[in-house]
C-alpha cells in the first residue's frame, strides 16, 4: 500500500516538474522584453487609474501614486507559491523555482510621461531575496536552533537576535519578464477602454443627428 502511494507521489512530482519546465521553455521562446508602451491621445488620469487596476488584479498593493508627476510604486509583493495557482507574478520557470525555493518579493515602479501626442508608460520591477544567516550552534544536539529559537520539543519561527540583526533583502536586479507582462496588460486594458470610448462617442453622434 505504501509502495503504491510512493509511486503515485513520485509520478505527481515528476509531472509537475515537467509542466514547470515546459512552461518555462514556452515563455522563453515567446518572450520579448518591453521597456515602455506608448498610446495616442490618452488622458493621464485615466491611464493612472488603469495602471492601478492592472496592478491590483495582479495582487500588488499601491504604496505611492502621484498623478501630477505620473508616478506609481507598489509595496513589496511576496513571490507566489506553487499552490497559489491564481497568481501569475512568477513569469518563467526560473522565477517560479526561485520563489518556491527562497523567500522573494518584488516591487513595481511605473512612470507615465507625455511625449508629444503620446502618453508613454515605463515599468521597472525589482526582485529581492531574503538573506537569513544561520545561527552558530556548538553541537549537533542543538541543530534545531540553526534557523530559529526552537527547543527540542517545540519548533518556533522566532529568529535569534543575531539573525534579526544581520537579516537583509538582497537586490537580485530587474525582472524584465514581469515588467513586460505588466506593460502588456496595461496596453491591452487601455486599448480596450479607448475602443469603448470611441463606440460611445459614435453612438452619441448618431443620436444627435
Amino acid at each position: 500500500m505504501n509502495i503504491e502511494k510512493s509511486k503515485i507521489e513520485l509520478c505527481t512530482y515528476a509531472l509537475l516538474t515537467f509542466t514547470l519546465m515546459l512552461t518555462g521553455c514556452c515563455t522563453q521562446e515567446s518572450y520579448q522584453a518591453l521597456e515602455q508602451v506608448c498610446l495616442q491621445q490618452m488622458d493621464m488620469a485615466e491611464a493612472m487609474q488603469a495602471v492601478e487596476v492592472v496592478l491590483a488584479d495582479m495582487h500588488f498593493t499601491i504604496d505611492k501614486s502621484d498623478t501630477d508627476i505620473g508616478f506609481i510604486r507598489t509595496r513589496p509583493l511576496p513571490g507566489a507559491q506553487l499552490f497559489e495557482f491564481w497568481r501569475d507574478d512568477n513569469v518563467g520557470a526560473f522565477n517560479t523555482a526561485e520563489a518556491n525555493l527562497h523567500t522573494t518579493r518584488r516591487v513595481a515602479q511605473l512612470s507615465l510621461s507625455q511625449q508629444g501626442e503620446q502618453l508613454c508608460i515605463n515599468c521597472d520591477v525589482r526582485t529581492y531575496r531574503l538573506s537569513l544567516p544561520e545561527h552558530e550552534v556548538t553541537s549537533s544536539a542543538k541543530a534545531y536552533q540553526m534557523f530559529s529559537r526552537s527547543t527540542p520539543s517545540m519548533q518556533k519561527l522566532e529568529l535569534n537576535p543575531e539573525q534579526q540583526k544581520n537579516m537583509a533583502w538582497v537586490d537580485l536586479g530587474r525582472d524584465e519578464q514581469l515588467a513586460t507582462k505588466i506593460l502588456k496588460r496595461i496596453e491591452n486594458t487601455l486599448n480596450a477602454k479607448m475602443k469603448q470610448n470611441t463606440k460611445h462617442a459614435s453612438r452619441d453622434t448618431r443620436y444627435e443627428l
